[in-house]
């Protein structure tokens, strides 16, 4: 393998890595509006979704393996190739969550109509914001903009207990709303855990551009 032929291999990696972020991108876009009007169609829509994101994980994954056996890469080619392997699992795991969500959606369309909890739609900003900004960063290799994200996900914390303990304390108030808060609470710790997966990312982004490697 000639090092040109090697070079439009590793591009390819990068762009389909990124088209792998833009379909997530979309089923959080879609779990975002399902969550806010209880769309049980669209939900649909977003869990079936996730079969082409782990469809595309996996030919990801096979692709690094074979570029790794072929040509043996060293320093930072290699760097960004085991990085990205990494990269696509966070990604990977961002849609299940997408997709976690919308079935907690439907089941929320089966129950009495609940009032969504406050300050939900903040932490719904505070994730995506997170999650669009880790996908740019790691088409531009943009380290600010990475050390931002892994920075926001304190807020996003701070959210995901503000929310939690209103929670409970509307389950104590209210016996009636207590399977619908139950299963706000799960939507909440996926929302949590698709911005620590941002996070994640955004740390291999730092890797692939530093070397510095420090997980959270």
């Amino acid at each position: 393998m000639t090092r040109q032929v090697f070079i439009q291999e590793l591009e390819q990696l990068h762009n389909n890595v990124i088209k792998m972020g833009s379909i997530v991108e979309q089923s959080m876009n879609d779990t975002i509006l399902a969550l806010e009007n209880i769309d049980v169609e669209l939900a649909k829509k977003i869990i079936i979704r996730d079969d082409e994101i782990d469809l595309l994980e996996q030919n990801i994954e096979r692709d690094c393996i074979n570029i790794i056996a072929k040509q043996q890469p060293i320093a930072s080619d290699l760097r960004k190739i085991t990085s990205i392997m990494k990269i696509i699992t966070d990604i990977e795991r961002m849609a299940d969550h997408c997709a976690d969500i919308s079935e907690y959606i439907i089941d929320l369309n089966k129950k009495p109509k609940a009032k969504a909890p406050e300050n939900l739609d903040k932490m719904v900003t505070a994730m995506k914001k997170m999650v669009i900004d880790t996908i740019d960063s790691f088409v531009t290799a943009d380290l600010k903009k990475a050390n931002n994200v892994i920075a926001s996900d304190d807020e996003v914390d701070e959210y995901f207990n503000v929310i939690r303990d209103d929670l409970i304390s509307m389950m104590q108030v209210n016996k009636d709303v207590i399977p619908q808060c139950v299963d706000y609470l799960m939507i909440i710790k996926y929302l949590e855990r698709m911005a620590d997966h941002a996070t994640n990312i955004a740390e291999w982004i730092t890797f692939i551009v530093t070397g510095d490697l420090v997980l959270s």
